[in-house]
């Protein structure tokens, strides 16, 4: 233990390497440690996405969650998508035990299934082919009557591209309905003004969502179609940020799909982040964040659990993927002090994602987490967000000789990236860039090699593709399929990289490796 060298990792969340000038607001911004870095240490491109994070294929953008999993075991778990993917392929999750409570109570009750998510193919929370899949098993199974709750996206596809997803699934219940099946949308709204919040930074909007969804009240509208270009019409706010909407009966009043005592839910995104809040609302009895007017008496599940430590929900369709023999539990079984931190946003990422879908500490004797509170607002008027703070919070750590481990996440080029605001965006790596120096000149002075990486890619890729030079830029708010930068330095030894294509998995090996540990075996190799 005494030889043990100590590490700093800063994780610059959404900042990728495109190979592209256009659009690249990273390549634009004035950083010149991140470029000292590149230029005078070792680094390498490392893959952020697809089959390198568990996800079906590579053309599946990468995403914090996956990524921090990756990260933080040193493994490739099959992941959200691709674990729904394999369910119903094989039928598994229709032979559930949820899934015929679910079915069985509707049909039980003649009452509604209702599905609440995100209406996209964006494949980063929920894909609009399983929804479809589960949809076809309910009629299949006798269920009469199912209405979508369709929170619209922008952010894992085009920024306006939401009248393409309301169509396709009003085409494909179309299809379905008889005389004896009726599936309709009965409510909506941007994923970011309602619902899918996350960390608990803003219960307004899961309130507000609770609202639209269960009890059916707000702006109503005889179609989600006639909602869609009204609204876009009115605000010109992109998808994500469409006020919420609830379509009537023909009388224009009465919602055709409140949901009511004796009616199944599922909420079928398979991400988590963005729907422990929901659940909390649907299954806690003592719940102190707003007041839900009523509670109904429904059977609830999620597409996976969200929480797997809070066991939130209590009923989910597919089982998520058990992930053990991280590099927490390796450093802490070393007695090696670990500081993490992060601001609200991105804090459940280096802790809860970080060490494999689990809660809390690992062991609270070697570990303390530092959470900085977001600011809520939106995100491109503060490009800046807590870089600052949490630099600080690393800084103390360092100074104070107790860690040998620490984490970072700056999440100013994934959230900000997410407003399609390239100028913000800019100004945002800048703020990281400026961090990133202090924490360079920190760990030199102080004998922590520092280690920098990113999650996966936004800020490098913000504009959509041109058809002709002559058309107007096109904000694009979703991640990229970039690569990320992994540097190392440290001044005491000169290291050289492996041949080979390397991924986020790669890392935990890399950094034990840099500390004078083995790596355990099963993990993925070091790339030293």
């Amino acid at each position: 233990m005494q030889d043990m060298k100590k590490v700093v990792l800063v994780i610059m969340d959404g900042v990728g390497i495109s190979k592209k000038e256009y659009g690249d607001a990273v390549k634009a911004a004035h950083k010149p440690t991140l470029d000292l870095l590149m230029r005078e240490n070792p680094n390498i491109e490392i893959q952020a996405h697809g089959t390198a994070v568990g996800l079906p294929d590579d053309t599946d953008m990468g995403n914090s969650e996956v990524g921090h999993n990756a990260l933080g075991s040193g493994q490739i778990y099959a992941q959200g998508a691709k674990l729904v993917n394999e369910s119903i392929a094989s039928g598994k999750i229709f032979e559930s035990e949820v899934w015929q409570q679910l079915t069985e109570n509707a049909v039980a009750n003649n009452s509604t299934l209702h599905f609440i998510g995100l209406l996209s193919d964006g494949n980063v929370h929920s894909h609009i082919n399983q929804l479809e899949a589960l949809v076809r098993n309910a009629k299949a199974k006798g269920v009469k009557k199912v209405r979508l709750h369709a929170l619209l996206d922008g952010r894992d596809v085009p920024p306006t591209s939401g009248l393409t997803y309301i169509q396709a699934i009003e085409d494909f219940f179309a299809a379905l309905n008889d005389a004896n099946f009726d599936a309709r949308i009965a409510s909506g709204g941007g994923r970011m003004k309602i619902t899918m919040d996350r960390y608990k930074a803003d219960w307004g909007m899961v309130e507000l969502g609770w609202k639209t969804h269960v009890l059916g009240e707000g702006r109503k509208f005889l179609s989600a179609s006639e909602a869609y270009t009204t609204l876009r019409e009115e605000t010109g706010a992109m998808d994500q940020d469409l006020p919420p909407f609830v379509i009537a009966e023909g009388d224009g009043q009465t919602p055709v799909g409140s949901i009511e005592d004796g009616d199944s839910v599922v909420f079928f995104n398979f991400r988590g982040d963005r729907a422990i809040e929901i659940s909390m609302a649907f299954e806690d009895s003592d719940f102190p964040y707003f007041d839900r007017v009523r509670r109904p008496n429904v059977i609830y599940a999620g597409m996976l659990e969200y929480d797997g430590d809070l066991h939130i929900p209590s009923r989910y369709l597919v089982n998520p993927p058990s992930i053990h023999n991280t590099l927490t539990e390796f450093l802490v079984a070393k007695e090696v002090n670990e500081f993490a931190v992060s601001e609200t946003q991105k804090f459940g990422h280096v802790t809860y994602f970080w060490n494999g879908n689990r809660s809390g500490y690992v062991n609270e004797q070697f570990e303390k987490y530092v959470e900085v509170p977001s600011d809520r607002v939106s995100f491109d008027q503060r490009p800046w967000m807590k870089a600052a703070e949490i630099t600080d919070e690393v800084i103390k750590a360092m100074e104070s000789g107790e860690y040998g481990f620490i984490r970072c996440n700056y999440a100013n080029g994934d959230m900000v990236g997410h407003t399609g605001n390239f100028q913000a965006v800019t100004i945002a790596v800048e703020a990281v860039d400026l961090c990133l120096g202090r924490v360079y000149e920190a760990a030199h002075k102080l004998g922590y090699t520092l280690v920098v990486t990113a999650d996966h890619g936004n800020a490098d890729d913000m504009y959509q593709k041109k058809k002709k030079d002559t058309d107007p830029d096109v904000p694009k708010t979703a991640h990229s399929l970039n690569p990320v930068p992994f540097i190392v330095v440290d001044p005491s030894q000169d290291w050289t990289f492996k041949e080979g294509h390397f991924g986020l998995a790669n890392v935990a090996a890399t950094i034990v490796n840099l500390m004078g540990f083995e790596a355990p075996e099963g993990w993925e190799p070091s790339m030293l």
